[in-house]
């Protein structure tokens, strides 16, 4: 995510959609909406939690993601063909003492409770996955899966009980930290505190190979990553994430962590945030229009709950003036290629940020997703390597982490 504010005010431009996945008469149109239909898809992340939070949001209603900003709804993943979502349990960085961590602890239970509420009233429409089994009966029920994965490791607080903790909630990976650094490490959009992980740090991911918990490194600093695949026992994740060589954003992955991550087994899905896909225009009136609603509502930070709903209008009328120029899903699959080049078809997949501020032209809300398969037939995949993009490599690894757990608690009980 471009940062916690993104989160709240969801940056948006007005595009126009392409034709989709789900059929037409090209040959290609018809054997990409084949292909999207058949295969397992996975969206390994959104923030479309913080949206279920908001009074009277309806996640069984179409919603437009230009009049009201919102990406994910359960009817538009069916559009989208979109079987399962890691939603995120997002917190953003604060202060590092007791009194924060009870604090943030209170707010990322707030959001399972949320999850868990809204699953447990549309049954017929989604339900909690835990396994990669879960997400295929899942689809021949004809739901939506919704997994969860915890986003900013800031949740943990100093607690390593915490990781066992949230997984027995569903949650099957921890982002280590945002866009600031917290206890377990340096993020890749501060300065150096720890130099990579802290001594907690390597603690947690000690602990997050114990319990099965899949350890995510998007946000974390080049280091903070090489720490964690000197010394994890499992391979991980970049839940979303894209090729620096191709986006010279802090956030993305250079090609020597790509290389890495594929040694280690792991899996970078490509992130469709405009900003870590291609590098933005010069927009000065954009730029400055931005700057004046943070400084009057002070950086959005200490609002009351007024105050916060007139942020977000003034913020969501400025984009609405001012709307970025996104980039498009042949850049999005540009990056795709390219991880494929350096990393290798097992080691990609795609988590959109949507709800986060993810989104480009042509997949710009869960409804377009069949116009990344579209591409990628176009280019030249073959269904059995779209099947691996598209949830097959994430799911591969979700079943070694938990193998690689399912041993240690063995070697524990013979021990």
């Amino acid at each position: 995510m471009l940062n916690h504010l993104v989160k709240f005010f969801l940056i948006f431009s007005f595009s126009l959609p392409v034709l989709t996945a789900s059929g037409g008469n090209d040959p290609l149109e018809k054997k990409a909406a084949a292909i999207h239909r058949k295969i397992i898809t996975i969206d390994s992340h959104n923030d479309t939690p913080l949206r279920m939070q908001q009074e009277g949001f309806d996640m069984s209603a179409v919603h437009d993601p230009v009049k009201d900003f919102s990406k994910v709804d359960f009817p538009r993943m069916k559009a989208g063909g979109l079987d399962g979502a890691f939603f995120a349990v997002f917190v953003s960085q604060g202060k590092r003492n007791p009194d924060a961590y009870l604090k943030v602890y209170q707010k990322g239970v707030a959001l399972f409770d949320t999850i868990d509420r809204i699953l447990h009233r549309f049954p017929d429409l989604a339900a909690k996955a835990v396994s990669p089994g879960d997400v295929k009966r899942i689809k021949k029920e004809g739901k939506r899966a919704v997994f969860l994965g915890i986003e900013n490791g800031y949740l943990l607080g100093k607690d390593l009980s915490l990781i066992s903790t949230f997984y027995l909630r569903g949650a099957r990976y921890i982002t280590l930290c945002h866009t600031s650094n917290n206890d377990i490490c340096d993020s890749s959009t501060d300065s150096a505190e720890f130099q990579g992980l802290s001594p907690f740090g390597y603690e947690v991911v000690k602990e997050m190979n114990h319990v099965g918990m899949m350890i995510d490194i998007s946000h974390a600093s080049d280091q903070t990553v090489k720490d964690v695949l000197s010394i994890t026992k499992a391979p991980v994740i970049a839940s979303h994430s894209c090729a620096k060589a191709l986006c010279n954003n802090p956030r993305n992955l250079n090609d020597t962590l790509l290389r890495a991550i594929a040694r280690n087994g792991g899996v970078i899905q490509m992130c469709i945030l405009s900003d870590y896909v291609k590098t933005p225009l010069p927009n000065p009136a954009r730029d400055s229009a931005r700057t004046a609603v943070r400084k009057k509502f002070n950086n959005f930070d200490g609002l009351t709950a007024d105050e916060m709903k007139q942020a977000r209008r003034e913020w969501n009328e400025m984009n609405r003036k001012y709307p970025p120029v996104l980039a498009s899903v042949s850049d999005v699959v540009d990056h795709i290629e390219h991880i494929v080049a350096v990393a290798g078809i097992d080691h990609v997949g795609i988590g959109t940020d949507f709800d986060g501020g993810g989104g480009v032209n042509g997949c710009f809300d869960v409804s377009e997703m069949g116009n990344i398969t579209l591409e990628l037939v176009k280019r030249g995949y073959t269904e059995p390597q779209i099947r691996k993009i598209w949830g097959g490599n994430l799911l591969r690894v979700m079943k070694q982490v938990d193998k690689i757990a399912q041993q240690y608690k063995q070697s524990c009980r013979c021990s």
